[in-house]
Protein backbone atom coordinates (compact mmCIF):
# COMPACT_ATOMS: atom_id res chain seq x y z
CA UNK A 1 0.00 0.00 0.00
CA UNK A 2 1.61 3.34 -1.16
CA UNK A 3 1.49 6.27 1.30
CA UNK A 4 -0.71 8.62 1.34
CA UNK A 5 0.14 12.63 1.41
CA UNK A 6 -1.57 13.30 4.42
CA UNK A 7 0.70 10.80 5.97
CA UNK A 8 4.25 12.25 4.80
CA UNK A 9 6.13 13.96 7.10
CA UNK A 10 8.44 15.86 4.51
CA UNK A 11 5.79 18.19 2.90
CA UNK A 12 8.19 20.36 1.40
CA UNK A 13 10.72 17.78 -0.12
CA UNK A 14 10.37 19.37 -3.29
CA UNK A 15 10.44 23.23 -2.38
CA UNK A 16 7.54 23.84 -3.44
CA UNK A 17 7.01 26.15 -0.62
CA UNK A 18 9.42 28.28 1.31
CA UNK A 19 11.58 26.82 4.05
CA UNK A 20 11.65 30.11 6.17
CA UNK A 21 9.88 29.93 9.79
CA UNK A 22 6.49 31.17 8.83
CA UNK A 23 5.64 28.21 6.24
CA UNK A 24 7.22 25.67 8.20
CA UNK A 25 4.42 26.82 10.80
CA UNK A 26 1.75 26.42 8.58
CA UNK A 27 2.63 23.21 7.76
CA UNK A 28 3.07 22.16 11.60
CA UNK A 29 6.10 22.32 12.51
CA UNK A 30 7.01 24.54 16.25
CA UNK A 31 3.41 23.78 17.20
CA UNK A 32 2.86 23.89 20.77
CA UNK A 33 6.74 22.29 20.98
CA UNK A 34 6.59 23.19 24.64
CA UNK A 35 4.37 20.29 25.49
CA UNK A 36 6.28 18.08 23.82
CA UNK A 37 8.95 18.75 25.98
CA UNK A 38 6.83 18.54 29.16
CA UNK A 39 6.54 14.74 28.50
CA UNK A 40 9.74 14.74 30.24
CA UNK A 41 12.89 12.63 29.03
CA UNK A 42 11.74 9.07 30.19
CA UNK A 43 8.53 9.80 27.92
CA UNK A 44 9.87 10.98 25.24
CA UNK A 45 12.83 8.25 24.79
CA UNK A 46 9.53 5.60 25.24
CA UNK A 47 7.72 6.86 22.83
CA UNK A 48 10.66 6.66 20.14
CA UNK A 49 11.63 3.62 21.10
CA UNK A 50 7.78 2.22 20.72
CA UNK A 51 7.61 3.95 17.29
CA UNK A 52 10.36 1.45 16.03
CA UNK A 53 12.10 4.15 14.44
CA UNK A 54 15.68 2.95 12.73
CA UNK A 55 18.47 5.27 11.97
CA UNK A 56 18.15 6.13 8.94
CA UNK A 57 21.85 6.77 8.03
CA UNK A 58 22.89 3.39 7.04
CA UNK A 59 23.25 1.21 10.36
CA UNK A 60 19.25 0.77 11.05
CA UNK A 61 20.40 0.62 14.79
CA UNK A 62 17.04 1.36 17.28
CA UNK A 63 17.20 5.15 17.55
CA UNK A 64 15.06 4.99 21.01
CA UNK A 65 17.52 2.86 22.41
CA UNK A 66 20.53 4.42 21.70
CA UNK A 67 19.17 8.10 22.98
CA UNK A 68 18.99 5.28 26.02
CA UNK A 69 22.44 4.73 26.12
CA UNK A 70 23.17 8.43 27.43
CA UNK A 71 23.56 8.89 31.20
CA UNK A 72 19.96 9.45 33.25
CA UNK A 73 22.42 12.11 35.71
CA UNK A 74 24.93 14.36 35.04
CA UNK A 75 28.83 13.50 36.48
CA UNK A 76 29.71 16.94 35.96
CA UNK A 77 30.60 16.38 31.95
CA UNK A 78 27.83 18.17 29.49
CA UNK A 79 26.21 15.84 27.48
CA UNK A 80 26.03 16.61 23.50
CA UNK A 81 24.20 15.37 20.82
CA UNK A 82 25.99 15.88 17.14
CA UNK A 83 23.61 15.44 13.57
CA UNK A 84 25.49 13.40 10.95
CA UNK A 85 24.90 15.71 8.41
CA UNK A 86 27.73 14.25 6.11
CA UNK A 87 25.60 12.76 3.38
CA UNK A 88 29.23 11.52 1.80
CA UNK A 89 27.68 8.24 0.82
CA UNK A 90 27.06 7.53 -3.05
CA UNK A 91 23.77 7.95 -4.17
CA UNK A 92 22.24 9.46 -1.60
CA UNK A 93 20.71 12.86 -1.79
CA UNK A 94 18.26 12.50 0.95
CA UNK A 95 19.26 15.01 3.91
CA UNK A 96 20.41 18.07 1.63
CA UNK A 97 16.49 18.41 0.52
CA UNK A 98 15.58 18.03 4.14
CA UNK A 99 18.09 21.16 4.82
CA UNK A 100 17.42 23.31 2.50
CA UNK A 101 13.55 22.59 2.22
CA UNK A 102 12.55 21.66 5.53
CA UNK A 103 14.85 23.07 7.65
CA UNK A 104 12.91 23.60 10.76
CA UNK A 105 11.85 19.98 11.15
CA UNK A 106 15.55 19.06 11.87
CA UNK A 107 15.93 22.00 14.32
CA UNK A 108 12.92 21.76 16.05
CA UNK A 109 14.05 17.55 16.28
CA UNK A 110 17.71 18.94 17.75
CA UNK A 111 15.72 20.85 20.39
CA UNK A 112 13.56 17.28 21.50
CA UNK A 113 15.85 15.20 21.32
CA UNK A 114 18.56 16.88 22.79
CA UNK A 115 16.28 17.83 25.64
CA UNK A 116 15.71 13.52 25.78
CA UNK A 117 19.23 13.33 26.33
CA UNK A 118 20.27 16.09 28.53
CA UNK A 119 21.92 17.73 26.38
CA UNK A 120 22.08 21.49 26.17
CA UNK A 121 23.70 21.67 22.89
CA UNK A 122 24.48 20.38 19.72
CA UNK A 123 26.42 20.30 16.55
CA UNK A 124 25.36 19.51 13.25
CA UNK A 125 28.11 18.76 11.36
CA UNK A 126 27.29 19.42 7.45
CA UNK A 127 28.89 18.05 4.28
CA UNK A 128 31.75 20.38 2.91
CA UNK A 129 30.51 20.75 -0.66
CA UNK A 130 26.88 21.61 0.67
CA UNK A 131 27.59 25.55 1.07
CA UNK A 132 23.95 26.21 -0.09
CA UNK A 133 22.37 24.41 2.56
CA UNK A 134 24.69 25.20 5.11
CA UNK A 135 23.62 29.23 4.27
CA UNK A 136 19.82 27.79 4.67
CA UNK A 137 20.25 26.02 7.64
CA UNK A 138 22.42 29.67 9.06
CA UNK A 139 19.45 31.56 8.49
CA UNK A 140 16.77 28.85 10.10
CA UNK A 141 18.54 28.66 12.84
CA UNK A 142 19.10 32.26 12.85
CA UNK A 143 15.40 32.38 12.94
CA UNK A 144 14.75 30.08 15.87
CA UNK A 145 16.73 31.93 17.77
CA UNK A 146 15.03 35.28 16.88
CA UNK A 147 11.61 33.73 18.00
CA UNK A 148 13.20 31.99 21.42
CA UNK A 149 12.63 28.30 19.73
CA UNK A 150 15.91 27.73 20.68
CA UNK A 151 18.58 29.42 23.28
CA UNK A 152 17.43 30.58 26.92
CA UNK A 153 14.36 29.53 27.77
CA UNK A 154 13.61 27.35 24.58
CA UNK A 155 10.19 27.69 23.39
CA UNK A 156 9.24 28.85 27.12
CA UNK A 157 10.29 25.33 28.52
CA UNK A 158 12.90 26.53 31.00
CA UNK A 159 14.99 24.16 29.40
CA UNK A 160 18.48 26.08 27.21
CA UNK A 161 19.38 24.49 24.42
CA UNK A 162 22.39 25.78 21.62
CA UNK A 163 22.46 24.65 18.38
CA UNK A 164 25.57 25.07 16.00
CA UNK A 165 26.47 24.23 12.62
CA UNK A 166 29.98 22.67 11.88
CA UNK A 167 31.20 22.71 8.00
CA UNK A 168 32.86 19.74 7.50
CA UNK A 169 35.78 19.42 4.29
CA UNK A 170 34.21 16.99 2.47
CA UNK A 171 35.93 13.29 3.36
CA UNK A 172 33.98 10.51 3.28
CA UNK A 173 35.37 8.72 6.13
CA UNK A 174 33.80 11.80 8.43
CA UNK A 175 30.33 10.23 7.85
CA UNK A 176 31.42 7.51 9.97
CA UNK A 177 30.54 8.64 13.80
CA UNK A 178 33.72 8.33 15.38
CA UNK A 179 35.70 10.82 12.42
CA UNK A 180 33.42 12.90 12.51
CA UNK A 181 33.92 13.59 16.31
CA UNK A 182 37.63 13.58 16.02
CA UNK A 183 37.29 16.28 12.76
CA UNK A 184 34.54 18.51 14.46
CA UNK A 185 37.59 18.48 17.53
CA UNK A 186 39.36 20.01 14.94
CA UNK A 187 41.77 16.63 14.90
CA UNK A 188 42.30 14.71 11.53
CA UNK A 189 38.92 12.98 10.73
CA UNK A 190 40.18 8.90 11.51
CA UNK A 191 37.47 6.87 13.27
CA UNK A 192 38.54 5.90 17.17
CA UNK A 193 38.52 2.50 18.83
CA UNK A 194 35.61 1.85 20.08
CA UNK A 195 34.92 0.97 23.51
CA UNK A 196 34.79 3.85 24.61
CA UNK A 197 31.56 4.71 22.78
CA UNK A 198 30.41 8.15 22.20
CA UNK A 199 27.88 7.74 25.06
CA UNK A 200 30.44 7.29 27.62
CA UNK A 201 32.85 9.57 25.91
CA UNK A 202 32.37 11.34 22.67
CA UNK A 203 32.66 14.91 21.19
CA UNK A 204 35.42 16.01 23.67
CA UNK A 205 35.51 13.03 26.50
CA UNK A 206 31.97 13.81 27.45
CA UNK A 207 28.48 11.95 26.64
CA UNK A 208 27.84 12.39 23.18
CA UNK A 209 25.08 10.82 20.64
CA UNK A 210 25.23 11.05 16.72
CA UNK A 211 22.12 10.60 14.64
CA UNK A 212 21.37 10.88 11.12
CA UNK A 213 19.60 13.77 9.51
CA UNK A 214 16.37 12.26 8.75
CA UNK A 215 16.39 9.91 12.16
CA UNK A 216 16.33 13.76 13.95
CA UNK A 217 13.77 15.28 11.80
CA UNK A 218 11.43 12.64 11.46
CA UNK A 219 11.54 12.72 16.33
CA UNK A 220 8.46 15.50 16.38
CA UNK A 221 6.21 14.21 14.04
CA UNK A 222 6.25 10.90 15.89
CA UNK A 223 5.70 12.75 19.37
CA UNK A 224 2.85 14.56 17.90
CA UNK A 225 1.19 11.77 15.69
CA UNK A 226 1.93 9.03 18.57
CA UNK A 227 4.34 5.78 18.01
CA UNK A 228 1.31 3.41 16.89
CA UNK A 229 0.96 5.80 13.55
CA UNK A 230 4.65 5.86 12.72
CA UNK A 231 4.69 2.07 13.25
CA UNK A 232 1.46 1.65 11.06
CA UNK A 233 3.90 1.57 8.24
CA UNK A 234 6.20 -1.37 6.94
CA UNK A 235 6.60 -4.52 8.88
CA UNK A 236 7.23 -5.61 12.38
CA UNK A 237 11.12 -4.31 12.92
CA UNK A 238 11.07 -2.14 9.74
CA UNK A 239 8.29 0.51 11.01
CA UNK A 240 8.03 4.03 9.53
CA UNK A 241 8.18 6.26 6.48
CA UNK A 242 11.44 6.55 4.77
CA UNK A 243 13.23 8.81 2.07
CA UNK A 244 14.06 7.05 -1.00
CA UNK A 245 16.77 8.60 -3.27
CA UNK A 246 16.35 7.10 -6.81
CA UNK A 247 19.12 6.99 -8.87
CA UNK A 248 20.40 6.00 -12.15
CA UNK A 249 18.57 3.83 -15.44
CA UNK A 250 14.50 4.89 -14.34
CA UNK A 251 12.51 6.79 -16.32
CA UNK A 252 12.00 9.65 -13.60
CA UNK A 253 15.08 9.66 -10.81
CA UNK A 254 13.67 11.42 -8.18
CA UNK A 255 13.71 11.44 -3.69
CA UNK A 256 10.30 10.45 -2.26
CA UNK A 257 9.17 9.49 1.19
CA UNK A 258 7.50 6.18 1.21
CA UNK A 259 6.36 3.33 3.67
CA UNK A 260 8.61 0.89 4.47
CA UNK A 261 8.59 -2.62 3.16
CA UNK A 262 7.40 -1.29 -0.21
CA UNK A 263 8.54 -3.80 -2.87
CA UNK A 264 11.03 -2.31 -4.92
CA UNK A 265 9.50 -2.70 -8.44
CA UNK A 266 6.35 -1.04 -7.07
CA UNK A 267 8.79 1.64 -5.70
CA UNK A 268 10.68 2.00 -9.35
CA UNK A 269 7.24 1.88 -11.29
CA UNK A 270 4.82 4.22 -9.22
CA UNK A 271 7.20 6.86 -8.49
CA UNK A 272 9.67 6.88 -11.17
CA UNK A 273 7.94 5.75 -14.74
CA UNK A 274 9.84 2.39 -14.01
CA UNK A 275 13.11 1.06 -16.03
CA UNK A 276 13.98 2.43 -18.88
CA UNK A 277 13.67 0.43 -21.43
CA UNK A 278 11.23 -1.54 -19.48
CA UNK A 279 11.61 -3.45 -16.22
CA UNK A 280 12.71 -6.68 -18.44
CA UNK A 281 15.87 -4.32 -19.13
CA UNK A 282 16.55 -4.23 -15.50
CA UNK A 283 20.46 -5.75 -14.91
CA UNK A 284 20.63 -4.65 -11.11
CA UNK A 285 20.10 -2.95 -8.43
CA UNK A 286 22.32 -1.00 -5.47
CA UNK A 287 19.54 -0.99 -2.80
CA UNK A 288 20.99 1.37 -0.36
CA UNK A 289 23.95 3.39 -1.46
CA UNK A 290 27.36 2.39 -3.17
CA UNK A 291 28.68 0.41 0.16
CA UNK A 292 25.75 -2.42 -0.15
CA UNK A 293 25.89 -5.74 -2.44
CA UNK A 294 24.06 -5.20 -5.62
CA UNK A 295 21.44 -6.82 -6.47
CA UNK A 296 20.29 -8.64 -9.78
CA UNK A 297 17.16 -8.95 -11.36
CA UNK A 298 15.84 -12.46 -10.59
CA UNK A 299 15.99 -10.91 -6.80
CA UNK A 300 14.35 -7.51 -7.54
CA UNK A 301 11.33 -9.04 -8.72
CA UNK A 302 10.40 -9.76 -5.28
CA UNK A 303 12.68 -8.15 -3.11
CA UNK A 304 11.08 -5.65 -0.03
CA UNK A 305 12.80 -2.36 0.79
CA UNK A 306 13.33 -2.62 4.29
CA UNK A 307 16.28 -3.72 6.84
CA UNK A 308 15.20 -7.60 7.09
CA UNK A 309 14.51 -8.70 3.93
CA UNK A 310 17.19 -6.95 2.35
CA UNK A 311 19.67 -8.29 4.89
CA UNK A 312 18.14 -11.56 4.15
CA UNK A 313 19.19 -11.27 0.29
CA UNK A 314 22.76 -10.50 1.66
CA UNK A 315 22.38 -7.03 0.72
CA UNK A 316 21.13 -3.74 3.00
CA UNK A 317 18.98 -0.99 3.21
CA UNK A 318 21.58 1.30 4.24
CA UNK A 319 20.71 5.08 3.30
CA UNK A 320 18.10 3.68 0.61
CA UNK A 321 20.07 5.32 -1.87
CA UNK A 322 18.35 2.86 -5.23
CA UNK A 323 20.93 3.16 -8.18
CA UNK A 324 19.27 1.28 -10.98
CA UNK A 325 20.97 -0.48 -13.57
CA UNK A 326 19.97 -1.27 -16.32
CA UNK A 327 21.67 -4.06 -19.45
CA UNK A 328 23.21 -1.43 -20.89
CA UNK A 329 25.44 -1.25 -18.00
CA UNK A 330 29.36 -2.78 -18.15
CA UNK A 331 28.36 -3.91 -14.07
CA UNK A 332 32.00 -5.32 -13.86
CA UNK A 333 33.21 -1.46 -14.51
CA UNK A 334 30.63 -0.08 -12.42
CA UNK A 335 32.12 -1.45 -9.30
CA UNK A 336 35.82 -1.18 -10.43
CA UNK A 337 34.64 3.19 -9.93
CA UNK A 338 33.18 2.68 -6.50
CA UNK A 339 36.19 0.63 -5.52
CA UNK A 340 38.91 3.08 -6.83
CA UNK A 341 35.87 5.52 -4.28
CA UNK A 342 36.64 3.33 -1.34
CA UNK A 343 40.66 3.16 -2.10
CA UNK A 344 40.65 7.03 -2.56
CA UNK A 345 38.67 7.46 0.79
CA UNK A 346 40.33 5.44 3.20
CA UNK A 347 41.85 6.80 5.84
CA UNK A 348 44.91 4.75 6.12
CA UNK A 349 44.67 3.91 9.39
CA UNK A 350 44.12 -0.26 9.53
CA UNK A 351 46.18 -2.02 7.27
CA UNK A 352 43.73 -4.10 5.99
CA UNK A 353 41.68 -1.50 4.41
CA UNK A 354 44.62 0.45 3.52
CA UNK A 355 46.49 -1.92 1.44
CA UNK A 356 43.42 -4.48 0.69
CA UNK A 357 41.24 -1.81 -1.04
CA UNK A 358 44.08 -0.53 -3.73
CA UNK A 359 45.07 -4.20 -4.04
CA UNK A 360 40.84 -5.13 -4.92
CA UNK A 361 40.90 -1.87 -7.10
CA UNK A 362 43.80 -2.94 -9.30
CA UNK A 363 42.22 -6.70 -9.48
CA UNK A 364 38.93 -4.89 -10.68
CA UNK A 365 40.77 -2.87 -12.99
CA UNK A 366 41.90 -6.20 -14.57
CA UNK A 367 38.94 -7.86 -14.59
CA UNK A 368 37.31 -4.61 -16.45
CA UNK A 369 39.44 -5.41 -19.16
CA UNK A 370 39.18 -8.95 -19.04
CA UNK A 371 43.32 -9.15 -18.20
CA UNK A 372 42.72 -11.41 -15.13
CA UNK A 373 43.22 -14.87 -14.89
CA UNK A 374 40.37 -16.85 -13.87
CA UNK A 375 41.32 -17.92 -10.16
CA UNK A 376 42.00 -14.55 -9.14
CA UNK A 377 38.07 -14.43 -9.06
CA UNK A 378 38.29 -16.38 -6.12
CA UNK A 379 41.57 -14.87 -4.63
CA UNK A 380 39.74 -11.17 -5.15
CA UNK A 381 36.53 -12.91 -2.72
CA UNK A 382 38.65 -13.58 -0.20
CA UNK A 383 40.85 -10.76 -0.07
CA UNK A 384 38.12 -8.62 0.57
CA UNK A 385 36.49 -11.19 3.06
CA UNK A 386 40.02 -10.96 5.14
CA UNK A 387 39.29 -6.42 4.75
CA UNK A 388 35.58 -7.23 5.50
CA UNK A 389 35.18 -7.08 10.24
CA UNK A 390 39.02 -6.34 10.34
CA UNK A 391 38.74 -2.46 10.55
CA UNK A 392 38.34 -0.29 13.36
CA UNK A 393 35.28 1.17 11.03
CA UNK A 394 32.80 -0.07 8.24
CA UNK A 395 34.55 1.41 5.71
CA UNK A 396 36.64 -2.06 4.95
CA UNK A 397 33.35 -3.64 4.93
CA UNK A 398 32.07 -0.81 2.17
CA UNK A 399 34.64 -1.94 0.38
CA UNK A 400 34.41 -4.92 0.57
CA UNK A 401 30.81 -5.30 -0.22
CA UNK A 402 29.94 -4.32 -3.64
CA UNK A 403 33.18 -6.55 -5.47
CA UNK A 404 31.28 -9.42 -3.09
CA UNK A 405 28.07 -8.82 -4.39
CA UNK A 406 29.72 -8.27 -8.14
CA UNK A 407 31.22 -11.71 -7.94
CA UNK A 408 27.95 -13.42 -6.25
CA UNK A 409 25.52 -12.86 -9.07
CA UNK A 410 28.10 -12.05 -11.94
CA UNK A 411 30.85 -14.33 -11.99
CA UNK A 412 29.76 -15.58 -15.10
CA UNK A 413 30.23 -12.38 -16.95
CA UNK A 414 33.39 -11.82 -14.98
CA UNK A 415 34.46 -15.68 -16.45
CA UNK A 416 32.94 -14.92 -19.81
CA UNK A 417 35.42 -11.59 -19.88
CA UNK A 418 37.98 -13.06 -19.36
CA UNK A 419 37.84 -16.44 -21.70
CA UNK A 420 36.82 -13.96 -24.19
CA UNK A 421 40.08 -12.08 -24.10
CA UNK A 422 41.94 -15.17 -23.70
CA UNK A 423 40.41 -16.53 -26.42
CA UNK A 424 41.03 -12.93 -28.77
CA UNK A 425 44.51 -12.95 -28.00
CA UNK A 426 45.49 -16.43 -29.02
CA UNK A 427 43.87 -15.95 -32.04
CA UNK A 428 45.56 -12.83 -32.54
CA UNK A 429 49.08 -15.06 -31.88
CA UNK A 430 48.36 -17.84 -34.30
CA UNK A 431 47.45 -14.70 -36.63
CA UNK A 432 50.69 -13.72 -36.27
CA UNK A 433 52.87 -16.99 -36.96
Amino acid sequence: MLLEDKDRIFTNLYGYHPWNLEAARKRGDWDNTKALIELGRDKIVEEVKASGLRGRGGAGFPTGVKWSFMPKESDGRPSYLVVNADESEPGTCKDREIMRNDPHKLIEGCLIASFAMGAHACYIYIRGEYRHEYRVLEAAVAEAYDAGLIGKNACGSGYDFDLYIHHGAGAYICGEETALLESLEGKKGQPRLKPPFPAMSGLWGCPTTVNNVESIAVAPTILRRGAAWFSSFGRENNTGTKLFCISGHVNKPCNVEEALSIPLKELLEKHCGGVRGGWDNLLAVIPGGSSVPCLPKDICDDVLMDFDALKEQRSGLGTAAVIVMDKSTDIIKAIARLSYFYKHESCGQCTPCREGTGWMWRVMERLVKGEARIEEIDMLFDVSKQIEGHTICALGDAAAWPVQGLIRHFRDEIEARIKNRTSVSMSGAVAAE
